[in-house]
């Protein structure tokens, strides 16, 4: 089994098929989103693959530690919005070929009018192993 990262992106990524922002779907629209995203966990999770999944709020705060004696939290710094990331999943699959089947699925995932997103997700494999130091 290996563990990948879905990360689900507010903006900068490349727009999907039905690329409306949610805050111009209607509740229902809103809602039925929010239960395919449950039932596909749900289903993944019947079949050991699902690890954990949240949803993000678009506003953070970019940390830093200073240095001893300095406050350690710098806020109203941002990444490029690329970085700016909607949710997560983490899932538990016995090949990449699985990890990308999944990805496009959760990629269908109904927005506007009903109509599959089609958003791009970005795809990381975890490291089975720390980096090794050369030199």
């Amino acid at each position: 089994m290996a563990k990948y990262l879905l990360l689900k992106h507010y903006r900068g990524a490349p727009a999907g098929v039905n690329d409306v922002p949610m805050d111009r779907w209607t509740p229902q629209e809103v809602d039925d989103h929010i239960r395919y995203m449950g039932e596909f966990a749900e289903r993944l999770s019947a079949t050991g693959e699902y690890v954990d999944g949240q949803a993000l709020a678009p506003t953070g705060t970019m940390v830093r530690s200073d240095g001893p004696g300095r406050p350690p939290v710098t806020d109203g710094v941002f990444l490029e919005t690329k970085d700016l990331i909607a949710g997560w999943m983490v899932i538990d699959v016995d090949s990449y070929d699985r990890a990308v089947e999944l990805a496009g699925e959760l990629s269908a995932a109904p927005g506007k009018d009903g109509e599959p997103i089609h958003e791009w997700l970005e795809l990381r494999p975890f490291l089975a192993e720390p980096p090794v130091a050369e030199g």
